[in-house]
């Protein structure tokens, strides 16, 4: 049986410029809703209209000084912010607070009983936020921001986040180390091999977050029964230890194969495979209730071959 799902996307994403070398491009989202639109999943989806997130709510996990600076940088048109890797444009903070006002919007329809789960093909992305720091191309941490409005506006206890994109997601980490409600769970490249170098194995919080961040970082060239054995043996345990009342997926598909970032060998089967699981374990435990956000993922093809099965997967929860 089909289930409602969300799918939040607005053309007004496309409008945040990091360059034109840029990697993290308006064609990655070109791609994706090309896909949505011309295999006709948009009939099957909810597609769900984003607003720009309350500075409040991206002030719970944001320093305001960070914030406002983020903002004057776009007013005076720069064309980086903090470090060379964050391109700006003029509109990148109103474009940044839209992506993180997506998450919220598929949080609310959640929530509200409006769709089952949702996905959210946002940009810029956000992982490698920090409380006070741009790295990565993100400026705003989406997922998290999320997690914390599910917590506080609808009373969640506790909200696990599952990140599988290829770089390990240092701001997501950063921002709930020392909290036990909130469970980071991160697969990545190795940190020694990969940006930005965090997110060891003997990193597992602080203080009464201790155990509730999980990091598997994998040796360069890992592919699908890599990442399945522990997502398996490892991940799927520990989450139904912690019993999360909606699990979050930070969705880069960038340790695939022919990924140009990364050196890693997953194929479009083993991210399908990654996220039947997960969808299993949230309709087990979690009453369905799954918030995927994008992340990395910079080879097109890729990425709307694999975000569209994701869609299919969700839909079929």
């Amino acid at each position: 049986m089909k289930t409602a799902t969300g799918y939040v996307y607005d053309e007004r994403y496309l409008r945040h410029d990091p360059g034109s070398w840029h990697p993290e491009r308006p064609d990655r989202l070109r791609a994706i809703h090309r896909r949505v639109m011309l295999s006709d999943l948009i009939k099957e989806l909810h597609w769900l209209h984003p607003v720009e997130a309350p500075l409040e709510w991206i002030q719970r996990l944001h320093d305001a000084e960070y914030v406002e600076r983020f903002r004057q940088a776009c007013e005076k048109q720069y064309t980086i912010f903090q470090s060379p890797d964050n391109g700006i444009c003029a509109e990148s903070f109103a474009i940044a607070r839209l992506a993180v006002g997506g998450v919220l919007v598929a949080c609310d329809a959640m929530m509200s009983g409006e769709v089952t789960n949702a996905f959210c093909a946002v940009r810029p992305p956000g992982h490698h936020a920090e409380r006070a720091q741009a790295m990565g191309f993100c400026f705003f941490n989406n997922v998290a921001i999320g997690a914390r409005y599910l917590q506080e506006k609808y009373g969640l206890a506790r909200v696990a986040i599952v990140d599988w994109d290829v770089h390990h997601g240092n701001g997501t980490q950063h921002l709930f180390e020392a909290d036990p409600s909130v469970m980071y769970i991160s697969l990545h490249e190795d940190p020694s091999q990969c940006y930005p170098g965090t997110g060891a194995k003997k990193e597992r919080g602080v203080g009464a977050g201790l155990g509730y961040t999980l990091n598997f970082p994998f040796p360069p060239r890992s592919g699908d029964w890599d990442y399945l054995e522990i997502i398996e043996e490892e991940v799927i345990p520990a989450l139904a230890a912690f019993r999360p009342d909606c699990l979050m997926i930070s969705a880069g598909f960038d340790a695939h194969a022919n990924d140009p970032l990364a050196h890693m060998r997953l194929s479009r089967e083993g991210y399908a495979r990654m996220g039947r699981v997960l969808a299993a374990f949230a309709k087990e435990y979690c009453q369905n209730r799954v918030i995927t956000v994008l992340e990395g993922g910079y080879n097109l093809e890729v990425l709307e071959d694999c975000v569209a099965d994701h869609l299919h997967i969700l839909l079929s929860s």
